[in-house]
């Protein structure tokens, strides 16, 4: 135990996020954290990137999304106490630069002002309980497939980013195999492959360690990849575009125009959220006899507050990241787990070179075999009850054919309503589950699919 420090300085922090009740170490937390921030430091790339194509300023955007990621892991560190690391949500930073701005013309401070009204919703539903009411609600069938659903979207996202698998451009089937004898091919697959040895062994930090060693190779082999230095401080002068910070036009989003717009913000963030925060923590096995979220509620208002800030600070909204379930794979079981990748994001304001040195081809075979790890879930399915089994199935299979987790979920729910009463089980549906499955189909029946 040379490796822990004394039990005089860490008693506090053992006592705080009950490190050894829940199983684990100070150590094991660091090197969860680590491992979670690398799997998701790709953010505040991708999340400029998108936005600055639709005219958002980059550097201030850079700065938010670092901002986002450090407030809201820190929150759900210290307030949830729980190891899932909070970042501006890809999929709703697509629909904020592309929906939003680009298609619908919005101007940049009302869609600021957009998501800061989907940031107030969100934490109303949540700290009134209508989250956890979804939660409580949720058959056991679809809770597990969405895990499903999720570790398998993990893959195939993993597996897109370094194009392993790729669009197919003749006819068929959607993908195909990309150049298996790629320099990120080979070490997509061999990364995963010494993964899984090295988590076999139980090699303290195996996957971390993995990731590490790729990325220096890919530094020696890559021509890519290249040393930037290590700090270097964004700018926010005119030149640049200035900065988004409190920007937001509260009157212009309060437009019955724009309503739509925000409640379908609302409605993808609600089950995108809730269904991969129910996922990570069954990942990690934080759920009680009941099969709740421990902290559950805790979580939910920690996620949901993160979006105000982001609207606050001039970027997309805020969600849980699904490469939490990285650190978890790691180890991780408390908030210190998410207190090292807060911290972290918030050294990357000024260690920004850094990440270029973490190519995606080290981070995807992190995610490829969370992916894997995720897919257990089929082994919780009773398919002693089939409709519920098979509703979790058809909800997992959607997730990745639609590249939506919002979609699976519903498609789910109302597999699973239509199929009770075709059953003649109708008596095992509760109001709750009816309730949450005709409001999802509504709401894409009204056209606010986010595909």
């Amino acid at each position: 135990m040379s490796s822990e420090l004394p039990p005089t300085k860490t008693s506090f922090l053992d006592n705080f996020f009950n490190i050894t009740q829940r199983h684990s170490t100070f150590k094991t937390e660091v090197l969860a954290g680590l491992t979670t921030f690398l799997a998701m430091v790709y953010s505040i790339i991708v999340v400029p990137n998108m936005l600055s194509e639709a005219g958002f300023p980059r550097d201030s955007v850079f700065i938010a999304t670092c901002l986002v990621a450090g407030f809201g892991s820190l929150l759900m560190g210290f307030w949830a106490k729980l190891p899932m690391a909070i970042g501006c949500a890809i999929s709703l930073t697509a629909f904020t630069a592309f929906g939003m701005v680009k298609y619908q013309q919005l101007p940049i401070p009302t869609v600021l002002a957009a998501v800061f009204i989907m940031g107030l919703v969100f934490t109303l539903i949540s700290i009134t309980g209508i989250r956890s009411w979804i939660l409580r609600n949720m058959p056991m069938g679809i809770a597990h497939g969405t895990g499903i659903g999720i570790g398998l979207f993990l893959f195939l996202i993993a597996t897109n980013t370094v194009n392993l698998i790729i669009k197919n451009p003749n006819p068929g089937l959607p993908v195909i195999l990309g150049d298996f004898t790629a320099f990120s091919s080979i070490m997509v697959l061999v990364g995963l492959a010494a993964m899984i040895g090295v988590e076999k062994l139980r090699i303290p930090g195996g996957i971390l360690l993995v990731m590490i060693a790729i990325s220096i190779l890919g530094l020696i082999f890559d021509p890519n990849v290249k040393y930037a230095g290590i700090a270097a401080l964004p700018s926010l002068t005119a030149e640049n575009g200035g900065s988004l910070f409190f920007a937001l036009d509260i009157k212009s989003a309060l437009n019955l125009a724009i309503l739509p717009t925000v409640l379908a913000l609302v409605m993808t963030a609600v089950f995108d959220a809730t269904g991969t925060i129910r996922a990570v923590a069954g990942q990690a096995n934080l759920l009680d006899k009941e099969g709740q979220i421990i902290n559950g509620g805790k979580a939910l208002s920690a996620d949901s507050v993160s979006s105000i800030f982001a609207g606050l600070v001039g970027t997309s909204p805020a969600a849980v990241y699904i490469e939490s379930a990285s650190g978890t794979a790691a180890g991780g079981k408390t908030g210190l787990t998410a207190i090292v990748v807060g911290i972290l994001f918030l050294l990357m304001i000024l260690l920004s070179p850094l990440a270029a040195l973490v190519p995606s081809y080290a981070t995807a075979p992190a995610l490829m075999y969370v992916g894997m790890l995720m897919l257990s879930n089929v082994t919780k399915l009773d398919f002693k009850d089939s409709v519920d089994a098979m509703s979790g199935l058809i909800c997992a299979v959607f997730i990745v054919l639609t590249s939506n987790i919002v979609t699976g979920i519903m498609i789910g729910f109302a597999v699973l309503v239509i199929g009770r009463i075709a059953a003649k089980e109708w008596r095992k549906l509760n109001l709750g589950t009816i309730i949450i499955a005709l409001a999802l189909v509504t709401f894409y029946a009204l056209g606010y699919n986010l595909n």
